[in-house]
C-alpha cells in the first residue's frame, strides 16, 4: 500500500494498515486489495457482479469487521454490491466507509448497495464514514444505498458520517423492523463550497414493540445545498422519533422534510426539525476567552457534530 492508501484508511476506518486480527476486506479502485476471513466471519466474493457476501455466524460475540473502499484514480466509477448475513444472537461491529483521493480533472465516483439481513436477537453496530480529498478539479461523488431487514428482537445502531471533501452525495436508507426490533440512526454531515447532499431515510415498523430513532445533525457552509427526507411509518404498536437539527451559514440552503405516518392506533411517531444560524450568545462567550469569531465558530461546529 502507498501512503495515500494508509492515510485514507486511517481517516475512514480508523485502520493503521492491515488489521492484525479479525475479518476484513479492503477494496481499491474497483478491485479487492486485501481480504481475510475467520471462523466466525466469512467473506466471499460474489459471482456475476462486483461485491462480497459477509456472513457472521450465529452466537458470535465481540467481532469487528472492516470493509473500507478507497478510490485513487480519476475518471472512474466503482459500483459494488455487498450483502451482510448476521446470524441469530450474534453481536458484531462493522466498520465501512469510502475515501476518494482525486488529483485529476475527471469525476471519481463510488456507488455502494449494502443489504443487511439481521437475525433474531442479533445486534449490529454499523459505522460508515465518507471523505474526499485531492488537489484535482474532478468531482468526488458518493451514493450509498443501505437496506436493512431486521428480524424479531434484533438491534441495529447505524452511524453515518460525511467528514468533508465530497462534491455530491445521495444517501438512501431503508429498513423494515419486525416485532421487538430496535434501530438507531445517527447521521452527521458537513458540506461547503458548492457541494450538495441529499439523505432519504425510510423506516417501516411492522411488528409490535418495534422502535426507531433517527437523529440527523448537519452544517451547511458557503454555497452548499442539503436536503433531508426522513420518514417513519408505524404499522403496528410501536415507537419512532425523528430529529433533524441543522446549522446554516453563508449562502447555503437547507431543506428538512421529516415525514411520519401511523397506520395503527397504538403507533407513537414523533418528529422534530430545526434549522438556524450559530447561536450568537455562544459565539460571544467563546470570544471572551480570547478566540476570534472564526475560531469560535469552529469550536461550536465541532461540538455540534459530535
Amino acid at each position: 500500500m502507498q501512503k495515500t492508501d494508509y492515510d485514507l484508511l486511517k481517516t475512514i476506518a480508523d485502520m493503521d494498515g492491515i488489521p492484525p486480527v479479525g475479518a476484513y476486506n479492503i477494496r481499491k479502485d474497483g478491485a479487492a486489495m486485501e481480504r481475510r476471513s475467520t471462523e466466525q466471519v466469512q467473506i466471499t466474493p460474489k459471482t456475476g457482479k462486483p461485491g462480497i457476501d459477509i456472513r457472521v455466524m450465529p452466537d458470535v460475540k465481540g467481532e469487528e469487521v472492516h470493509i473500507p473502499v478507497i478510490l485513487t484514480k480519476t475518471g472512474m466509477t466503482d459500483l459494488v454490491y455487498n450483502d451482510f448475513y448476521i446470524g441469530e444472537n450474534a453481536d458484531v461491529t462493522i466498520i465501512a466507509g469510502c475515501g476518494i483521493h482525486n488529483e485529476g480533472c475527471d469525476t471519481a465516483q463510488h456507488d455502494g448497495v449494502h443489504r443487511f439481513f439481521v437475525g433474531r436477537n442479533a445486534r449490529i453496530r454499523y459505522v460508515e464514514k465518507h471523505y474526499g480529498e485531492g488537489s484535482g478539479t474532478g468531482k468526488r461523488i458518493l451514493n450509498p444505498v443501505t437496506e436493512l431487514y431486521m428480524e424479531e428482537n434484533s438491534y441495529c445502531e447505524m452511524e453515518s458520517v460525511q467528514i468533508k471533501g465530497v462534491s455530491s452525495t445521495v444517501r438512501t436508507t431503508k429498513a423494515t423492523l419486525a416485532a421487538g426490533a430496535k434501530m438507531q440512526i445517527f447521521e452527521r454531515l458537513m458540506t461547503h463550497e458548492d457541494q450538495s447532499a441529499r439523505s432519504d431515510v425510510e423506516i417501516y415498523l411492522n411488528g409490535e414493540g418495534a422502535s426507531a430513532q433517527i437523529i440527523s445533525r448537519s452544517v451547511a457552509r458557503d454555497n452548499s445545498v442539503q436536503v433531508f427526507y426522513p420518514k417513519a411509518v408505524g404499522n403496528a404498536p410501536c415507537r419512532a422519533h425523528v430529529q433533524c437539527d441543522s446549522i446554516i451559514m453563508d449562502n447555503a440552503k437547507i431543506s428538512s422534510i421529516p415525514a411520519i405516518e401511523a397506520n395503527n392506533a397504538d403507533a407513537q411517531v414523533v418528529h422534530e426539525a430545526a434549522i438556524g444560524r450559530i447561536n450568537s450568545d455562544q459565539l460571544l462567550k467563546l470570544m471572551t476567552f480570547g478566540m476570534n469569531e472564526e475560531e469560535a465558530e469552529e469550536v461550536i461546529i465541532e461540538g455540534f457534530l459530535k
